[in-house]
């Protein structure tokens, strides 16, 4: 069973645009889109938002493709084990690429060639200076740059100079290819970039065959052309890099694709930079690329989030032409949304107080029947054992309770769900006044959490049997930072707002036994808890739960108290 919204056509101005491209016979009615990432790092939710909208256009147009494309052109970053994480992502996310696999160093060859016809057209040049005089010869937002001493070098040196290059007689660093543009652009882009390096690093698909390597510029709108792609779907911060996509293009007389810029997503109490949640995982912050706190697309799926959930997030999300920020409920409710769904409920105790029945048969036990859902009555039912020994959740107890405290206190009368009703009568402290223990008594009649004389009793319990109840190790994730916006101040380290509350660990938590026969990944309801999941590194003598998210969203309801505006 899933929980997909529906979509409506033409639902933001990208499909808007497409809509009237194809009325226009544009393309010749054709829709081919392209995710393309650079194999530096796993996938985040920022590049959820990409997938689904590349692959998701592509769907929804007969005959519409969405290639996967990695741009892999900087090898000293990139590896292997980055492109089947990327691909496990995208599929897991439910997209499917078919036989449109590809990758820029498929065509570092025809790029070398574009790369020398451009040289032949004097519309690049070697350039010789160090990197530093380059940043100083470009010039600022205000004033123009100025052009490189080797700017009008010949044609003929030009190419002498670029086919040494790529026989590897020249040091990194010693020379350049760059376009010929104009130095007194106001777009900065524009003023003689970079097409070729020399980077004498192996590439984890060609070897040691290249030593000088495309730019992302000039190898990203060239593939785009090669794969014949109608629509290249770029976030905003490549607006700017628009004109050198399209002079490249023109210049070159190829297949000319529509770059069209949408709002990246920026999602509060996180990051959404590859190189920043890089500096987390290599600094040890997280416990990897997977950890539950981190807003990977792994960290995600280890945390217990379903793709569904990920895809009604970012339908829910919309696509913007102007950057904006997205409050982090709104993808907590998407997993809410999914889960309350699809979760079988359970009983978990994360913190437990052992209550002992003392007018139950010590030597009996029974099992009682209790719906996996509430609302679903498909979901069938389980067996749940019961005994004279149980634990209940430490703070449904309190001696002294007020008024709108519904549950457990001395002398007072509750629930067990799908049990029986108790009634406390005495309570067993520590030497340190810690209450360790209840002595309770219950009602035989009150069999199934009902009393045959009609009597009445608001609280409702979970509860787990002390002799049944198997130990587990439970995780309660939370927000990875505690701001909103932890980039905000350009003086502080964005890493001086994580949050120290991340990640609680409760060691002995008691859950029922069909909870812990479930599968890694699997995600439940700890009735009146939350959402949570099996880990996959859990083990039968080690079992380990991650909380998902908490049934209700407790962080407004703190903001609210805090005085601070939704």
């Amino acid at each position: 069973m899933t929980t997909d919204k529906k979509e409506t056509a033409a639902s933001d101005f990208i499909r808007a645009i497409i809509a009237k491209d194809l009325r226009n016979n544009k393309n010749n009615g054709r829709v081919v889109t392209r995710f393309p990432p650079e194999p530096n790092g796993f996938l985040h939710i920022g590049h959820a938002k990409s997938i689904c909208l590349n692959f998701g256009i592509a769907r929804e147009n007969p005959g519409g493709v969405c290639h996967l494309r990695f741009d892999d052109t900087n090898p000293s970053k990139e590896e292997d084990a980055y492109v089947q994480a990327i691909q496990n992502d995208v599929k897991w996310l439910g997209f499917d690429w078919g036989d449109k696999l590809f990758y820029a160093s498929n065509y570092f060859n025809q790029l070398y060639e574009y790369a020398v016809k451009l040289i032949n057209m004097g519309k690049a040049y070697i350039c010789s200076l160090s990197a530093e005089e380059i940043r100083q010869y470009r010039g600022t937002l205000t004033e123009p740059g100025k052009d490189s001493p080797y700017r009008n070098r010949s044609i003929e040196e030009n190419l002498d100079l670029f086919s040494r290059m790529r026989a590897g007689e020249f040091a990194e660093g010693s020379h350049i290819l760059r376009a010929k543009i104009d130095m007194s652009s106001g777009n900065l882009n524009m003023r003689d970039p970079a097409i070729y390096r020399i980077l004498k690093v192996s590439h984890h698909r060609t070897g040691d065959k290249w030593c000088i390597y495309p730019m992302y510029d000039f190898a990203h709108c060239l593939s785009d052309s090669i794969e014949n792609i109608t629509h290249s779907l770029c976030t905003l911060e490549f607006e700017d890099h628009r004109p050198l996509y399209d002079w490249f293009l023109d210049v070159l007389k190829v297949h000319h694709p529509q770059q069209i810029e949408f709002a990246r997503l920026n999602l509060d109490y996180t990051v959404m930079s590859k190189r920043k949640l890089m500096q987390l995982v290599d600094g040890g912050y997280v416990k990897g690329w997977d950890d539950p706190r981190m807003l990977t697309i792994s960290g995600l799926r280890r945390r217990g989030y379903t793709p569904t959930a990920i895809r009604n997030f970012c339908r829910t999300i919309g696509i913007a032409k102007r950057e904006n920020r997205i409050d982090m409920t709104v993808l907590e409710n998407s997993i809410r949304d999914d889960l309350n769904v699809l979760a079988k409920r359970v009983m978990g105790v994360l913190k437990p107080l052992k209550i002992i029945i003392e007018n139950y048969p010590e030597d009996q036990e029974e099992m009682l029947e209790v719906a996996n859902h509430p609302k679903n009555p498909e979901m069938g039912s389980r067996m749940v054992p019961f005994c004279r020994e149980i634990y209940v959740e430490h703070d449904d107890f309190m001696e002294e309770p007020p008024k709108k405290f519904f549950r457990l206190g001395p002398g007072r009368e509750v629930r067990l769900r799908s049990a029986y009703f108790i009634t406390c009568t005495r309570v067993i402290k520590d030497d340190n006044g810690l209450v360790v223990e209840l002595r309770c008594t219950y009602d035989p009649a009150s069999k199934g959490g009902s009393s045959p004389d009609g009597r009445k009793v608001k609280g409702t319990m979970h509860w787990v049997s002390a002799r049944h109840g198997v130990r587990a190790e439970i995780n309660l994730y939370d927000r990875l930072f505690t701001v909103e916006n932890p980039e905000s101040d350009k003086d502080k380290d964005f890493k001086e707002f994580l949050n120290p509350g991340s990640l609680v660990t409760l060691k002995d938590c008691i859950v029922e036994p069909s909870a812990a026969a479930i599968n890694p990944g699997q995600q439940v309801q700890f009735e009146r808890q939350g959402y949570f999941c099996l880990d996959s590194t859990s083990k039968q003598d080690n079992i380990i739960f991650n909380r998902i998210v908490t049934l209700r969203d407790t962080w407004t309801k703190i903001r609210k108290k805090q005085g601070v505006k939704q």
